[in-house]
């Protein structure tokens, strides 16, 4: 996991001074921020863990529901944006990105804090106390969670400031990993309704009309990671704008969490350890196989834009790749029954059910 950290970061760094080729970019960061997200969902296993107690589990009415409320959204920013002032509308999202931007980058980091230095100690720091119709009010912190936060803070201030895109790039990458962390799908079953809801979400808007491609281009926050094809040069005759490629976070997130639940039926099916399994080793077949079809999704994506200079529904082609490799993976493992079973309502879905299916499949 940490090779992984550090591989993200550096490649983060490296695009700040070297123009990497843009499908080389998209692919590696894309890929690598869910593998990172995938093995970070690993605690919601851990029902002791602050992730496990604070995640959410998709139902099946909300994942039947996903498109529409996301095409509601989508046509209220567009409409926003054609009717009401555009530096108004970017600094409402500004001012909201910002905030919970530094609270996710806190939560994303101090994990990761937690391990370099490998420190034990649980002392929490602060006071807790009660507020009349609120409850309580914990402000108690750890020596890591506190440099984290101070860490947050310090990107949002400087992405509010300069809006870089690689500040953007950052926050971008921090809710993937968060909603991978902390969002399950419960179940496979779940799962294909959200990405077939999805995927029909991502053709209709892209094909159907300018909506999806003038928000994506109209909002100024971190709803997309940011590829620089062309570093901007105003020295030049004609002058040089800075030129990139986006990426939607949903391109990444939605695919995301479907391999961080096949993770979690992997670490299941091996038996691995709940408090220790996100950086422990075991086999990890379903995951492994959506991860390179996730990879290959990208490249046919990338091959088509660039091919036909045109953006492309991502979700076109990620869906039935990542889909295909699991079912593909349960077919030859003769794991199929045990796969649709699996459901993490019922603490795992598996115990005697899967077992009773494996015995089916078998």
């Amino acid at each position: 996991m940490m090779a992984s950290y550090a591989t993200l970061f550096g490649l983060w760094t490296l695009t700040q001074f070297v123009l990497v080729p843009v499908p080389v970019n998209l692919i590696v960061t894309s890929t690598l921020i869910l593998y990172i997200g995938s093995h970070r969902s690993l605690r919601l296993r851990d029902k002791t863990s602050v992730e496990a107690c604070e995640s959410e589990t998709l139902s099946k009415e909300a994942a039947m529901k996903a498109p529409v409320v996301g095409s509601m959204v989508l046509v209220t920013i567009y409409f926003l944006f054609k009717y009401v002032d555009a530096k108004i509308v970017n600094m409402l999202l500004l001012a909201y990105f910002t905030f919970i931007g530094s609270f996710a980058l806190a939560a994303t980091v101090d994990p990761v804090l937690v391990q370099i230095f490998g420190t034990t100690d649980a002392k929490r720091h602060g006071t807790k106390f009660e507020l009349p119709l609120i409850g309580e009010v914990d402000l108690t912190f750890t020596a890591t969670e506190l440099v984290s936060f101070v860490i947050g803070v310090a990107f949002a201030a400087a992405y509010a400031k300069t809006r870089h895109w690689a500040l953007n790039n950052i926050f971008g990458m921090t809710f993937c990993v968060q909603a991978m962390e902390r969002v399950s799908l419960g179940s496979v079953k779940v799962a294909g309704i959200l990405l077939v809801g999805l995927f029909i979400y991502d053709i209709t808007w892209v094909y159907g009309g300018p909506v999806m491609e003038s928000v994506a281009k109209s909002v100024q926050g971190p709803i997309k990671i940011l590829f620089v094809s062309a570093w901007a040069n105003p020295d030049a005759d004609p002058p040089v704008k800075l030129t990139t490629s986006l990426l939607g976070l949903g391109d990444i997130v939605v695919p995301g969490l479907f391999s961080a639940l096949l993770i979690r039926f992997d670490a299941v099916r091996a038996n691995a350890d709940p408090s220790h399994a996100e950086h422990g080793s075991f086999p990890k077949p379903y995951f492994h196989a959506c991860l390179v079809a996730y990879m290959g999704g990208l490249a046919a994506t990338v091959t088509v834009m660039f091919y036909f200079k045109a953006a492309q529904p991502a979700l076109f082609y990620l869906v039935p790749a990542c889909l295909g490799a699991t079912g593909v993976t349960a077919l030859w493992r003769r794991e199929v029954k045990a796969l649709l079973a699996y459901d993490e309502d019922t603490e795992e879905g598996d115990g005697e059910e899967q077992d009773a299916a494996d015995k089916k499949d078998k």
